[in-house]
This record gives C-alpha cells, sequence and structure tokens, in this order.
C-alpha cells in the first residue's frame, strides 16, 4: 500500500505532467501529417536563433564556469588559507543568490549608473547600452553564477587525494606548478568533466539571467522564448512550445548521460592513505585570492544595495542622495508584502511535504529490493535534472482543464505552484535521507521488526530519528531554493500568487531598477537569516551537510 501510494504521488507530480508535455510536442500538424507539428517548429527561424542562443551562451559559460571553479577549488584544497571557511562560503555565494537577483546586480555594477564604476569614471557613459545585454554578457552572469557547481565537484575530487602521490613527486624534486600540472590535475580530470556538464545544464534550463539580459539585448534563447510564446499566445502555443521544452529536455538528458557516463569510465581509482596536507599560501597569492573572490561575490552585491538606497533611477549615490524610501515603499506595497508571505508558504509547505514524502520512500529504497521503486528513484530525478521550464509548462498542460471527478482546474491557483514545487525539489531532501539511511545499521530495524514491531511503527521510531538531521538539511536547503525561485513560477504564477521571483522580474521588466533592487536585497537578507541559523545548528547537522563548511 505504501508503494502504491508513492506511485500515484510521483504519478501526479511527476509522470502526467511530463506525459502532457511530449503528447503535445508530438501531435500531428495541420496537414494531418505524422509529427507535422514539431517539424513546423523545428525548422522555424525564431527556434533556430533560440537554439544557437543556448548554445551559445551555454557553452561560453561553461568554458568561465570551468576556469574560476577550478582555479579556486585549487586554491582552496592544495594551500592554507586563513578563514577558509569564510572564503567558501563567499565562493559558493554565486550558488545561493537567486538567479534574477545575480543579473540584476551585475546589471547595476556595469550599468551606465552604476554607484560604484561612475565615480571611478569606469562606467558606460550615459545613455550606452549595458555591455552585458549581450551574448558574452549572459556567458559572463551564467558562468559566474554556475562557477560553484564545478568547485564543488573539484574540491570533493582534491579533498579524496592522498598525500603520498604529492610528498613523492617532491621528494624527486618535482615543482610545485608540474606537480599541479601532471600529476594532480590529470587525477581530478573527470571531477572537472562532470561538474562542467552539470553546469552546462544549469546553463541551458537557465531563466532568470537570459530574461534579464537577453529581453532587453533581444538575443533569443529556448527558455525566454517559451516564457514569451506563452505570454503571447497563451495555451494556443501549447504544441509549440512543447516542442521547445523537449529540445530542452533532450540537451539535459545528454548532458546528464555525459556526465554518468564520464564518472564511471573515466574516474581514477585512487590508493587509500593519508589526506593531502595544504601548504601556506604566499600572501600575495593570499590577497589576490580574496580579492578575485569578493569581486565574483560581494561587489555586484553592494552595487545593488547601493541601487536599492537611491530614490529614484539616475540619481547619484551620496551621503544626501541615500534613503531608505525605497524600502518603505516595496514594504507598503500590497503585492510585495504578498509575494514575500506566499513564497515562504510555498517553501516551508514545500519543504514538509517533501520530507513527510521522503523518510518513507527511503526506507523502501534501503530496506527493500521492489524494480517500482527503482523507476520512481529514477522518475523523481527528472523535474530536477531538467530545465525548470519544462516542468512549468507540463504543469499547465497536465492541469488546464479540471480535474477528473472533482470538475476543478487547480491552473490559476496556489496549488498548482505547490505541485510544481513538490516535483522539482523533492531529490533535494530525499538524497540526504538516503545518505544518511545507507550508512545506518540495519540491525536495528531487524531486531524492531522481530521484536513484533509493524512497518509504520518501525519507520517513526527507528528509523526516522536517525536521518532526523538529513531530513532537517534537506528541508533547509528547499527553503532556501524555492524562497526566490523564478523559473517555475514566472509560467505557474497568477493574480493574487505572485512570489518573490516573480516580483523582482516584473518590476525590473518594468523600469523600476530601484524597487526591483529593494526586493531582491530584502530576499537576500532572508536567505541570509536562514543561512546564519543553519550555521548556528551545524554541529547538530551530520558532517559536511553543509557545503561552506569544514
Amino acid at each position: 500500500m505504501l508503494v502504491s501510494l508513492l506511485v500515484v504521488y510521483v504519478a501526479i507530480t511527476t509522470l502526467w505532467p511530463l506525459a502532457r508535455l511530449f503528447a503535445n510536442a508530438l501531435q500531428p500538424g495541420e496537414d494531418g501529417a505524422w509529427l507535422g507539428l514539431m517539424l513546423t517548429t523545428l525548422s522555424s527561424r525564431s527556434t533556430l536563433r533560440a537554439l544557437s542562443g543556448t548554445l551559445q551562451t551555454s557553452v561560453l559559460s561553461v568554458v568561465i564556469s570551468t576556469l574560476l571553479g577550478v582555479i579556486l577549488a585549487f586554491a582552496v584544497s592544495l594551500l592554507k588559507l586563513r578563514a577558509r571557511s569564510a572564503l567558501t562560503f563567499l565562493i559558493l555565494m554565486p550558488l545561493i543568490v537567486p538567479s534574477q537577483t545575480m543579473a540584476l546586480a551585475w546589471i547595476e555594477l556595469l550599468g551606465a549608473q552604476s554607484p560604484i564604476l561612475k565615480p571611478l569614471g569606469l562606467a558606460p557613459p550615459p545613455g550606452a547600452a549595458n555591455p552585458l545585454y549581450s551574448t558574452g554578457g549572459i556567458a559572463l552572469v551564467m558562468g559566474i553564477e554556475h562557477m560553484p557547481l564545478v568547485f564543488i565537484a573539484v574540491r570533493a575530487a582534491l579533498r579524496a587525494l592522498p598525500a603520498d602521490l604529492v610528498e613523492a613527486a617532491r621528494i624527486i624534486g618535482i615543482p610545485a606548478g608540474r606537480i599541479g600540472r601532471n600529476i594532480v590535475l590529470p587525477i581530478v580530470m573527470p571531477a572537472v568533466l562532470a561538474g562542467s556538464l552539470i553546469a552546462f545544464t544549469a546553463a541551458i534550463g537557465n531563466f532568470g539571467v537570459p530574461a534579464l539580459l537577453g529581453i532587453p539585448g533581444r538575443i533569443p534563447v529556448l527558455t525566454t522564448q517559451i516564457y514569451q510564446r506563452l505570454n503571447g499566445f497563451g495555451p494556443a502555443a501549447a504544441g509549440q512550445v512543447a516542442t521547445l521544452a523537449l529540445i530542452l529536455t533532450l540537451m539535459a538528458a545528454l548532458a546528464i548521460f555525459s556526465r554518468n557516463l564520464v564518472t564511471k569510465r573515466f574516474a581514477v581509482p585512487l590508493p587509500a592513505g593519508a589526506p593531502f596536507v595544504p601548504n601556506r599560501a604566499a600572501p600575495a597569492i593570499e590577497v589576490l585570492l580574496w580579492l578575485a573572490v569578493l569581486a565574483l561575490s560581494l561587489v555586484p552585491l553592494a552595487a545593488l544595495a547601493m541601487t536599492a538606497l537611491l530614490p529614484a533611477v539616475g540619481v547619484p549615490f551620496g551621503a544626501d542622495t541615500v534613503s531608505l524610501d525605497q524600502f518603505r515603499a516595496v514594504l507598503g506595497n500590497d503585492a510585495v508584502r504578498r509575494a514575500f508571505a506566499n513564497s515562504l508558504l510555498l517553501s516551508c509547505v514545500t519543504a514538509l511535504l517533501c520530507g513527510l514524502v521522503s523518510v518513507p520512500f527511503a526506507f523502501l529504497c534501503i530496506r527493500r529490493t521492489n524494480p517500482v521503486l527503482k523507476i520512481l528513484d529514477t522518475a523523481i530525478e527528472v523535474p530536477w535534472v531538467v530545465p525548470g521550464t519544462v516542468v512549468g509548462l507540463g504543469m499547465i498542460l497536465a492541469f488546464l482543464r479540471p480535474l477528473p471527478l472533482i470538475g476543478v482546474s487547480i491552473y490559476g491557483t496556489m496549488t498548482i505552484l505547490v505541485v510544481a514545487y513538490l516535483a522539482r525539489f523533492l531529490p533535494l531532501v530525499l538524497r540526504p535521507i538516503v545518505a544518511a539511511a545507507q550508512s545506518a545499521d540495519p540491525s536495528l530495524d531487524e531486531a524492531a521488526r522481530v521484536a513484533g514491531a509493524g512497518l509504520a511503527r518501525r519507520i517513526l521510531s527507528v528509523f526516522f530519528p536517525g536521518v532526523l538531521p538529513a531530513a532537517v538539511a534537506g528541508a533547509v536547503v528547499i527553503v532556501m531554493t524555492a524562497l526566490n525561485e523564478l523559473t517555475v513560477s514566472s509560467l505557474l504564477w497568477s493574480s493574487g500568487n505572485e512570489t518573490i521571483g516573480v516580483m523582482v522580474f516584473a518590476l525590473q521588466y518594468e523600469g523600476n531598477s530601484t524597487a526591483a533592487a529593494a526586493v531582491a536585497l530584502l530576499s537576500m537578507l532572508l536567505v541570509l537569516v536562514l543561512v546564519v541559523i543553519v550555521s548556528a545548528l551545524g554541529g547538530w547537522l551530520p558532517k559536511r551537510t553543509l557545503p561552506w563548511g569544514e
């Protein structure tokens, strides 16, 4: 019965929406030709332009992500640095900052009215287009945003590096630079490739950066084209946008398949040994490293904060112009307050429900050998690895019509956002619970079973206490991620059901940059409060649950 309930859950949140998506993409054309709609959409000039824009921006961003991620991972892992945890947290900041906030921060930093560059005479001349409204600009911001994905993968590989390999090379007199290039780098190359493919998957599905930079710069990508067609033509364009979503899905699937292939076929088996001991970094290198990280993570946010403190666009930043008027205005705006309340409610409800589903799901995956469970375990990963635009479109197609039996449609309500979030974010809490359960002693469950305890009691009394820290950590990650979600929400929100991400995007799209900056900054402060709370509880959480911890 428990497996059947999980099948129903996955079918409603994942399988049915994706099936509707693919069915719309595969329908015949106007002349009745098989796959006619797909062929017409794929051969159109707008689709080819969007596909070209997606590939160009994504590949360039991956190059940037890989270069930055590898350099920073090597520096943090192989050098003894002061305040290493703080530096690691700053490196991961672009991953914590929402996509639309990241784009907005860089817009304010490099624009003609930049509160940081303009006083220095480095800003573009008045009236000039922002240099970020270009293919290179989109790639730069996405490359910085996805750099932590490469950093995390490479750093994990470097942590497993045995000290014996490096020490042997040092003893025979090999220079440090050559050790890094010829010994360490080849060993971690599979992790570099895997992290780069993850960054590529994130780039092709990114909506916030291409929306805020590409739409003004008239650079189409697949995610923004889906959004614009749905906004312009509504459900009538469902078949065309389903084809675009199918392209994104196939690209993501190819990247994930390549990543798994790299991980399995090219990983280097390492002998067990003592962990590598970092060397003390030269003061000049440490200073340069801190300056680079601050420029990537905090300087754009500083420009965003300074913009939020200005009364209007174009007003120079100074002691006589700084005010909290924008914060008062947005906090007095009913739509903004409603967006914060909706996002908090959505993220907390999603975290709670995903936790409730993940605990029995993880128990069955660990304690049972059921082929249905293996299929479900694979299916729940799909909404996370495919672009969020695909998930949002699938929800529209699945729930646009009234539900069977009850005759009520959830389209245009908060419920469809909850269903989409449940599908999208379930792996974030399930995977930590499964990892914690795999390291638990199975004899405890066997003893409870021999003593006559039923399934429900064994899950609640034996299994749940052991995985509770992992469940809490995963739930916190869901709240932090869902709080500023934009990609799915941009397609599913409706009047009265706005979210924080939608409000930031809408205000910037309307040209109200200062109000957008104020809302984005308030949302960031909310996330940072969560980070502080979780860090304070870090001793109670499983080891290395927090990626910025030691």
